[in-house]
Order: structure tokens, then C-alpha cells, then sequence
């Protein structure tokens, strides 16, 4: 929350001068004032940033309104840091509800201090660079900028409890707000494999009206038989728009283990349009640490992100939690606990196909994700989504990646996957739902000896927290699977990959039960080569599956 108050010791020294502050999060360390004396920048011992504006040139600025970053002594020459520039141009244009605009044709460069320039008003970047280097930096979790909102989140009372699917809380609110619930009393995503953990708190986030109406386009996903934390925070009703930018990151050099870096631009408020941006990346060597987005989109509600590049992070490897080798996941896109969010129109910059660099996205705790009209390498939902959509779109060679419930949308899209689902078998194959998959294309590498549309695996002795679901309704129509390129001995494809080997008579017991899809539905499903589409290299465990064409 950004707060406007008097900074006493000044007030009793300068009190015609017009004196404020601005506060908020440790990365807000930012005071203003309006002396009369020279514009300037000075950091004080305690690492605040210090910025002094004219009277003559806080009135100019207030009466055009807007202001660039040069006004604040940013030189955009490409060499100079000219981070505190940046964040005191922001903090002046929050304080006073100004646009923001870069200078035309300038290069920002961005070094390693600990400094988190915050946008709560209109800012276009334009056609200017900003390079942002990593390769030495105070803090690797400072964002570079921060989109927040000017409303400040609460406590609300009496929520205690909740059930699956609830309609309404018998409470009111404020305003209509985004509100989050945990229960550290019951874990969930209890992850096996090789980046195996003990799960984290029951978690959910939905949007409630004043009058506490639950969103039912997003809604509540878990019985809640206790509530340990409640958070609302209220959603901005005007859109926030972020136009332009060209940014590059100069790779950090650290040790490949699981130290992310958080140099980005992260979205921590609702209703907020991101256009134009582009993000590319040099410097990465044989080494570095992973990445948590670029841009990172978290807490908040109806985000749209269009006519974007984005660029794809190499792959390092490192050990896991089992004491395993393991390809460490890294991101240009991250999505976490945050409903409404669409990506129009967007691209990356190097090969969807290439396997050297990490899927793009990554995701946790969403509602009602978008794709559309998309070129990216993945799409992926870790702890879950509830209702997903990609259409009119193209995705690489990590495919769609997926666990949740609700419905996922499928259409007019070309997948360059091993599926064209896959459910992570790391968090329990889940899927509490439907599949609705249509008019697509499937172009699976040549290396397999079956191509399954719905790949997952579950042995039934793992406890992840919940009950485990395949989709209950699948419908798949007018799918090309391209294989002409198979090699001899490829046995075609199947709807169902075999997700347990040992599954295949009624001696096998699963001490955690699979609930298996009820009904496939086909229509029109053509493939290149000569074999047939098959129920799956398992009969057995899908023996029940009715199959209508």
C-alpha cells in the first residue's frame, strides 16, 4: 500500500515546502520532496532514496501530466545505472497520478543494486531498451519493477470455513475483492519423483462481490474444514496499461541449484493490460541459476499480457531432493495464485522445438488461464488450474502439461508434443473433469514407439494429498495425428498411454485408488500412417472406459 503522510522532521523545518513520503513494502524505500532547491537523487546511510523536485517543476509536471525518466536524471546512454532514476520517476508519478513515459530512442541500463521501481499509474516504454544485468546483484529476489495496487489488502472476519463450490460467504465486504484461504492443516501436492517434497498448505483463491457472492466462473475448489489464514484484497477497478519495452537480461553466472532469481517485472494488482513488451536474453553459459519469470503474475485478477516476445531460459541441471540428477525448471512467464489471466497474440523468440531451453511458462494455484493465438514451447499448470483454455495457437516441444479440474479447452491449436495432454505424474496424473479437444493437430517426435493423446502415469501407492482423477469426459474431434515420420516398429497411436505397467489384472491392489475416465468421445481422427487409433497399450486398466465413435 503506498501512503501519503508528512515526513515530520521536514515538516517542522519546511513547512510551506509541500513535503511527502512514500512508503510501503522494503523495496519502496523512496521519500519525496519539494524544496526549493535543485531536482536531485541522493541515497542516505540507511539506503532510502532521497528525491528532491522544484516547486516550479512539480507544478510543470502535474499540469502536463506525465513525466520520463530523464526528468529524473536518468541518462539512458546504455553504461550510466539508472535504476534510481527509474524508481523515483515512478514513485513522483503514484504520488500525483501521473503517466509514465520512457525517452524515445534511450538505453537504460540496469545494474545489481537492491532498488524495485513500483508502477501504479500508466506507463509506456515505447521503443526504449533497458538492459538488465544479473551477473552481480545485491539481492537475486528484488524485482526490477513491481505493478502494484494503491488499495491495501485486510483481515475479513468470519470466514472459518468453506465448502466445495460455495455460492456465497455470509459476510460482506468493502468491495469486490480477491481473497485467499489456507489451512496449514492439510497438505496437498505431496510431490513424488525426483524433486519429491512433503506438499504444501491447502490453498484456494476466488473472488467474492460486497456482498459476498462467490465468482462462479472461478470457483471454490476445496472443502475447507479450517481456515488458518484469510486475505482479501480489494480489486482496482480502473485498467492499469503497461505499453512497449524493449528489455534483455544479461544472464546471472551463479551455481545451477534451485536459487531463483526474481529480476522481472512482477503483477501484484488486478486489472492490468501488458502490450508490446519484449523480453530477450543473453550471456547464458554452461552454468546459472534458474529464473522465476520475467514477467511474474501473482495475487491478483484479470491480466491480460498481448502482442508480446518472450524468450525461452537454457536448461541447467542440478541435484534434487532425492539425491537425483534433474533438469531444473526456469521460466519467462510464472503464474501464481491468480485468476483471469490471458495471453494474446504472444510469441518467443527462439525455437518451441528446441530442447536445450525450459518450457516457457510456469503456474500454480490459477483459475481460467488463456492462450490464444500463442507460439510458445509449453503450457503448464503445477498445483493445479481449474479451467484452462488454448486456441488458435502452437506449442513446442514440452507440449501441454497439466493438473486441475474444471474444464480443459483444446482447439484449432497444433501441439509439437509427445501428447497431447500430458498429466503430471508428479502431482498424482489429477484431472477433476472434462477434456474438450478440437480441430487441433498432433506432431509427435519420431523417437516413440506409441503416441498417446493423454499421457500420465499412477502406480496407486503414493499419497499426494487428495484423490486422484482422470478426466471423466473426454471428447476429441477432428484431430490430424501427423506420424509419417515413425521408424519401423512404431505401434501407432493410442488415446490412453499405460499409466501403470503393473496394473493390468485384478491382483493389483492401489492402496490410493485411480478414479478412471468414464467415457471417451471420437469424432473424426485421422492419423498419416497406417495403424489405428487403440483404446491403449493397457486394456485392462481402462477396461471400464466407454469409447463412442
Amino acid at each position: 500500500m503506498i501512503k501519503h503522510f508528512l515526513l515530520l522532521s521536514l515538516f517542522l523545518t519546511c513547512l510551506a515546502a509541500g513535503v511527502y513520503a512514500q512508503t510501503g513494502t522494503e523495496h519502496q524505500n523512496i521519500v519525496i520532496t519539494s524544496l526549493k532547491k535543485k531536482n536531485g537523487i541522493r541515497i542516505n546511510k540507511t539506503g532510502q532514496l532521497q528525491v528532491n523536485v522544484s516547486p516550479k517543476d512539480a507544478q510543470k509536471f502535474n499540469t502536463r501530466g506525465w513525466v520520463r525518466y530523464s526528468d529524473f536524471g536518468a541518462r539512458g546512454n546504455g553504461k550510466t545505472d539508472d535504476i534510481n532514476a527509474i524508481a523515483a520517476t515512478h514513485a513522483f508519478a503514484n504520488l500525483h497520478s501521473l503517466l509514465v513515459n520512457a525517452d524515445e530512442g534511450a538505453t537504460y541500463y540496469i545494474g545489481g543494486k537492491e532498488r524495485t521501481a513500483v508502477i501504479q499509474t500508466n506507463t509506456d516504454f515505447g521503443t526504449a531498451n533497458f538492459i538488465i544485468d544479473d551477473t552481480e546483484v545485491q539481492n537475486r529476489n528484488t524485482p526490477v519493477f513491481e505493478v502494484s495496487s494503491g488499495l491495501a489488502p485486510f483481515t475479513p472476519e468470519g470466514i472459518t470455513s468453506l465448502q466445495r463450490s460455495q455460492a456465497k460467504l455470509n459476510i460482506s465486504l468493502p468491495a469486490t475483492s480477491l481473497i485467499t484461504v489456507t489451512n496449514t492443516g492439510v497438505k496437498h501436492y505431496i510431490r513424488f519423483g525426483p524433486n519429491q517434497d512433503n506438499g504444501s498448505a491447502q490453498t484456494d483463491i476466488f473472488i467474492a462481490d460486497k456482498n459476498g457472492n462467490v465468482d462462479m466462473n472461478a470457483p471454490i475448489i476445496w472443502d475447507f474444514s479450517n481456515i488458518t489464514n484469510v486475505t482479501a484484497l480489494p480489486i482496482d477497478k480502473d485498467t492499469l496499461s503497461i505499453t512497449g519495452g524493449r528489455f534483455t537480461s544479461i544472464a546471472n553466472k551463479a551455481e545451477s541449484k534451485y536459487t531463483y532469481y526474481a529480476r522481472n517485472i512482477v503483477i501484484r494488482r488486478s486489472n492490468v493490460v501488458v502490450d508490446g513488451l519484449e523480453h530477450r536474453i543473453t550471456g547464458e553459459g554452461d552454468h546459472g541459476a534458474p529464473y522465476g519469470g520475467f514477467i511474474n503474475i501473482s495475487n491478483c485478477a484479470y491480466v491480460t499480457v498481448k502482442n508480446s516476445i518472450l524468450t525461452g531460459h537454457k536448461t541447467y541441471r542440478t541435484i534434487g531432493s532425492a539425491g537425483e540428477p534433474v533438469s531444473m525448471g526456469t521460466y519467462d512467464i510464472s503464474v501464481n495464485r491468480a485468476l483471469n489471466i490471458s495471453f494474446v497474440n504472444c510469441r518467443q523468440t527462439n525455437s518451441i522445438n528446441d530442447s536445450r531451453y525450459w518450457g516457457i511458462m510456469g503456474s500454480n494455484y490459477c483459475k481460467n488461464l488463456l492462450y490464444d493465438a500463442c507460439t510458445f514451447s509449453r503450457f503448464d499448470a503445477h498445483k493445479g488450474v481449474a479451467n484452462a483454455t488454448i486456441r488458435n495457437s502452437v506449442l513446442g516441444h514440452m507440449g501441454i502439461n497439466a493438473i486441475g479440474s474444471g474444464t480443459l479447452t483444446v482447439e484449432n491449436t497444433t501441439i509439437h508434443g509427445r501428447s497431447i495432454v500430458n498429466l503430471r505424474s508428479d502431482y498424482g496424473s489429477t484431472w477433476q473433469g472434462t477434456f474438450i479437444i478440437r480441430n487441433c493437430i498432433l506432431i509427435p517426435p519420431a523417437v516413440q514407439p506409441t503416441v498417446a493423446l493423454i499421457n500420465g502415469a499412477y502406480s496407486g501407492l503414493h499419497d499426494f494429498g487428495y484423490t486422484c482423477y482422470m478426466p471423466e469426459r473426454i471428447t476429441i474431434e477432428n484431430l490430424t495425428i501427423d506420424d509419417s515420420a515413425h521408424p519401423a516398429g512404431y505401434e501407432g497411436p493410442v488415446i490412453f498411454a499405460n499409466f501403470n505397467p503393473q496394473n493390468t489384472d485384478s491382483s493389483y491392489q492401489e492402496k490410493f485408488p485411480y478414479v478412471i475416465t468414464r467415457e471417451v468421445i471420437i469424432r473424426n481422427v485421422t492419423t498419416s500412417g497406417s495403424k489405428a487409433l487403440r483404446l491403449s497399450s493397457n486394456p485392462f486398466m481402462f477396461r471400464n472406459v466407454k469409447v463412442s465413435r
